[in-house]
Protein backbone atom coordinates (compact mmCIF):
# COMPACT_ATOMS: atom_id res chain seq x y z
CA UNK A 1 0.00 0.00 0.00
CA UNK A 2 1.40 3.50 -1.00
CA UNK A 3 2.27 6.15 1.59
CA UNK A 4 -0.50 8.84 1.76
CA UNK A 5 0.18 12.17 0.40
CA UNK A 6 1.75 14.28 3.26
CA UNK A 7 -0.80 17.15 3.89
CA UNK A 8 1.85 20.45 3.77
CA UNK A 9 -0.53 22.99 4.78
CA UNK A 10 -1.52 21.56 8.14
CA UNK A 11 2.16 20.63 9.00
CA UNK A 12 3.11 24.23 8.26
CA UNK A 13 0.39 25.14 10.42
CA UNK A 14 1.65 22.96 13.18
CA UNK A 15 4.69 24.36 13.15
CA UNK A 16 3.42 27.98 13.17
CA UNK A 17 4.90 29.18 10.09
CA UNK A 18 3.89 29.13 7.02
CA UNK A 19 6.89 29.40 3.69
CA UNK A 20 6.96 31.42 0.77
CA UNK A 21 9.29 29.57 -1.00
CA UNK A 22 7.34 25.96 -0.89
CA UNK A 23 10.24 24.77 -3.17
CA UNK A 24 12.45 24.93 -0.03
CA UNK A 25 10.11 23.31 2.15
CA UNK A 26 9.95 20.21 -0.35
CA UNK A 27 13.89 20.35 -0.12
CA UNK A 28 13.99 20.47 3.44
CA UNK A 29 11.95 17.48 3.83
CA UNK A 30 13.51 14.91 0.98
CA UNK A 31 15.79 12.55 1.78
CA UNK A 32 19.12 12.12 -0.41
CA UNK A 33 17.63 8.23 -0.78
CA UNK A 34 14.59 9.72 -2.63
CA UNK A 35 16.82 11.08 -5.34
CA UNK A 36 18.97 9.85 -8.36
CA UNK A 37 22.33 10.61 -6.98
CA UNK A 38 23.25 13.78 -9.56
CA UNK A 39 20.57 15.58 -7.74
CA UNK A 40 21.22 14.79 -4.36
CA UNK A 41 23.32 17.88 -3.53
CA UNK A 42 20.84 20.40 -4.71
CA UNK A 43 17.19 18.87 -4.24
CA UNK A 44 17.62 17.06 -0.36
CA UNK A 45 18.08 18.98 2.83
CA UNK A 46 21.90 18.05 3.27
CA UNK A 47 23.21 21.33 2.68
CA UNK A 48 20.11 23.10 4.34
CA UNK A 49 21.34 20.69 7.34
CA UNK A 50 24.78 22.06 7.17
CA UNK A 51 23.41 25.91 8.13
CA UNK A 52 20.59 25.07 10.25
CA UNK A 53 23.04 23.07 13.09
CA UNK A 54 24.87 26.15 12.73
CA UNK A 55 21.01 28.37 13.23
CA UNK A 56 20.38 26.08 16.10
CA UNK A 57 23.38 26.54 17.51
CA UNK A 58 24.15 30.08 17.41
CA UNK A 59 19.91 30.60 18.53
CA UNK A 60 20.74 28.34 21.66
CA UNK A 61 23.75 29.81 22.78
CA UNK A 62 22.08 33.45 22.72
CA UNK A 63 19.35 32.30 24.36
CA UNK A 64 21.33 30.65 27.19
CA UNK A 65 23.72 33.52 27.30
CA UNK A 66 20.92 35.72 28.37
CA UNK A 67 18.96 33.51 30.57
CA UNK A 68 22.01 32.08 32.55
CA UNK A 69 24.48 35.42 33.76
CA UNK A 70 25.53 33.77 36.59
CA UNK A 71 27.04 30.93 34.12
CA UNK A 72 30.64 30.32 33.08
CA UNK A 73 31.90 29.42 29.52
CA UNK A 74 32.36 25.80 30.63
CA UNK A 75 28.48 25.60 31.79
CA UNK A 76 27.55 27.20 28.57
CA UNK A 77 28.97 25.04 26.57
CA UNK A 78 27.56 22.03 28.31
CA UNK A 79 23.84 23.62 28.03
CA UNK A 80 24.16 23.95 24.47
CA UNK A 81 25.69 20.64 24.47
CA UNK A 82 22.56 18.85 26.30
CA UNK A 83 20.26 20.95 24.30
CA UNK A 84 20.87 20.54 20.51
CA UNK A 85 22.46 17.12 20.68
CA UNK A 86 20.69 14.76 18.60
CA UNK A 87 18.24 12.91 20.57
CA UNK A 88 17.09 16.38 21.42
CA UNK A 89 16.50 17.59 17.80
CA UNK A 90 15.28 13.92 17.07
CA UNK A 91 11.99 14.53 19.82
CA UNK A 92 11.30 17.68 18.59
CA UNK A 93 10.95 16.06 15.56
CA UNK A 94 8.34 13.91 16.40
CA UNK A 95 6.71 16.44 18.95
CA UNK A 96 6.06 18.50 15.41
CA UNK A 97 4.90 14.99 13.24
CA UNK A 98 8.40 15.77 10.93
CA UNK A 99 8.44 11.76 9.94
CA UNK A 100 5.80 12.06 8.20
CA UNK A 101 6.30 14.48 6.20
CA UNK A 102 9.45 13.24 4.64
CA UNK A 103 10.39 12.06 1.40
CA UNK A 104 12.00 8.88 1.57
CA UNK A 105 13.16 6.08 -0.75
CA UNK A 106 11.51 3.01 -0.87
CA UNK A 107 14.41 1.05 0.71
CA UNK A 108 14.30 3.85 3.60
CA UNK A 109 10.64 3.91 4.16
CA UNK A 110 10.62 0.15 4.03
CA UNK A 111 13.37 -0.17 7.37
CA UNK A 112 11.34 2.84 8.83
CA UNK A 113 13.75 5.51 7.72
CA UNK A 114 10.57 8.12 9.03
CA UNK A 115 11.52 6.72 12.66
CA UNK A 116 14.86 7.00 13.04
CA UNK A 117 16.24 9.70 15.39
CA UNK A 118 19.76 10.18 13.03
CA UNK A 119 17.30 10.90 9.95
CA UNK A 120 14.56 12.78 12.05
CA UNK A 121 17.60 14.89 13.76
CA UNK A 122 19.16 15.87 10.58
CA UNK A 123 15.91 16.81 9.12
CA UNK A 124 14.79 18.94 11.69
CA UNK A 125 18.48 20.93 11.35
CA UNK A 126 17.60 21.10 7.73
CA UNK A 127 14.18 22.37 8.62
CA UNK A 128 15.41 24.50 10.70
CA UNK A 129 17.96 26.04 7.96
CA UNK A 130 15.22 26.64 5.57
CA UNK A 131 13.32 28.55 7.49
CA UNK A 132 16.23 30.89 8.12
CA UNK A 133 16.72 31.19 4.08
CA UNK A 134 12.63 31.49 3.68
CA UNK A 135 11.72 33.95 6.96
CA UNK A 136 15.41 35.26 7.93
CA UNK A 137 16.58 34.91 11.11
CA UNK A 138 13.90 36.01 13.25
CA UNK A 139 11.68 33.50 11.95
CA UNK A 140 14.40 31.12 12.59
CA UNK A 141 14.70 32.02 16.13
CA UNK A 142 11.23 32.22 16.78
CA UNK A 143 10.71 28.40 15.36
CA UNK A 144 13.53 27.14 17.90
CA UNK A 145 12.76 28.76 20.89
CA UNK A 146 9.18 27.56 20.65
CA UNK A 147 9.96 24.20 20.36
CA UNK A 148 13.31 23.74 21.73
CA UNK A 149 11.44 25.47 24.83
CA UNK A 150 11.46 22.66 27.33
CA UNK A 151 15.04 21.56 26.51
CA UNK A 152 16.32 24.96 27.49
CA UNK A 153 14.03 25.15 30.64
CA UNK A 154 15.17 21.98 32.23
CA UNK A 155 16.71 21.80 35.66
CA UNK A 156 19.36 19.38 34.18
CA UNK A 157 21.05 21.46 31.61
CA UNK A 158 23.54 22.86 34.29
CA UNK A 159 24.30 19.26 35.26
CA UNK A 160 27.40 17.21 35.07
CA UNK A 161 27.60 14.58 32.23
CA UNK A 162 24.79 11.53 33.43
CA UNK A 163 27.28 8.95 33.21
CA UNK A 164 29.86 10.20 35.84
CA UNK A 165 26.45 11.33 37.97
CA UNK A 166 25.37 7.87 37.48
CA UNK A 167 28.47 6.08 38.77
CA UNK A 168 29.33 8.52 41.51
CA UNK A 169 25.58 7.76 42.57
CA UNK A 170 26.22 3.87 42.30
CA UNK A 171 29.68 4.14 44.02
CA UNK A 172 28.18 6.07 46.80
CA UNK A 173 25.78 3.02 47.86
CA UNK A 174 28.50 0.65 47.60
CA UNK A 175 27.66 -0.77 44.46
CA UNK A 176 29.48 -1.73 41.18
CA UNK A 177 30.02 0.87 38.65
CA UNK A 178 27.03 0.45 35.67
CA UNK A 179 28.07 -1.44 32.71
CA UNK A 180 26.84 -0.68 29.40
CA UNK A 181 26.31 -3.04 26.53
CA UNK A 182 25.52 -2.60 23.08
CA UNK A 183 22.23 -4.44 22.40
CA UNK A 184 22.16 -3.44 18.57
CA UNK A 185 23.17 -1.58 15.62
CA UNK A 186 20.73 -0.80 12.90
CA UNK A 187 21.36 1.95 9.82
CA UNK A 188 23.76 2.07 7.30
CA UNK A 189 27.28 2.93 8.10
CA UNK A 190 27.04 6.69 7.77
CA UNK A 191 23.59 6.65 9.82
CA UNK A 192 23.97 4.20 12.34
CA UNK A 193 21.89 4.14 15.90
CA UNK A 194 23.03 1.90 18.59
CA UNK A 195 20.57 0.75 20.99
CA UNK A 196 22.58 0.66 24.45
CA UNK A 197 21.76 -1.15 27.87
CA UNK A 198 22.70 0.23 30.99
CA UNK A 199 22.40 -2.01 34.39
CA UNK A 200 22.97 -1.77 37.53
CA UNK A 201 22.99 -4.73 40.63
CA UNK A 202 19.09 -4.63 42.45
CA UNK A 203 17.48 -2.36 39.77
CA UNK A 204 15.61 -3.14 36.35
CA UNK A 205 18.11 -2.54 33.18
CA UNK A 206 16.97 0.07 30.96
CA UNK A 207 17.58 0.95 27.47
CA UNK A 208 17.88 4.11 24.77
CA UNK A 209 19.16 4.88 21.42
CA UNK A 210 21.74 6.91 19.82
CA UNK A 211 23.76 8.24 16.98
CA UNK A 212 26.69 6.67 18.66
CA UNK A 213 27.61 4.53 21.44
CA UNK A 214 29.05 7.42 23.43
CA UNK A 215 25.74 9.45 22.87
CA UNK A 216 23.23 6.35 23.90
CA UNK A 217 24.83 5.55 26.79
CA UNK A 218 24.78 9.08 28.23
CA UNK A 219 21.11 9.13 27.03
CA UNK A 220 20.63 5.10 28.90
CA UNK A 221 22.73 6.93 32.33
CA UNK A 222 20.09 10.06 32.15
CA UNK A 223 17.42 8.25 31.96
CA UNK A 224 18.32 5.73 34.99
CA UNK A 225 18.88 9.00 36.65
CA UNK A 226 15.35 10.23 35.47
CA UNK A 227 13.44 6.88 36.29
CA UNK A 228 15.42 6.53 40.13
CA UNK A 229 14.45 10.33 40.48
CA UNK A 230 18.18 11.01 41.53
CA UNK A 231 17.28 13.64 38.67
CA UNK A 232 13.83 15.60 38.66
CA UNK A 233 12.31 15.68 35.13
CA UNK A 234 11.24 19.12 33.84
CA UNK A 235 7.89 19.80 34.55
Amino acid sequence: MSRPTPDRGAFEAALGYSFRDKALLERALTHSSALAPTRRLAQSYQRLEFLGDRVLGLVVSEHLFRAHPDKDEGDLSKALAAAVRKESCAEVARSIGLGAQLRLGKDEARSGGADKSAILADALEGLIGAIYLDGGADAARDFVVTWFNQKLEEDVTFRRDPKTTLQEWAQARGLEPPVYAVKSRTGPAHEPEFTIEVSLPGFSPLTALGNSKKVAENSAAREFLLREKVWKAAP
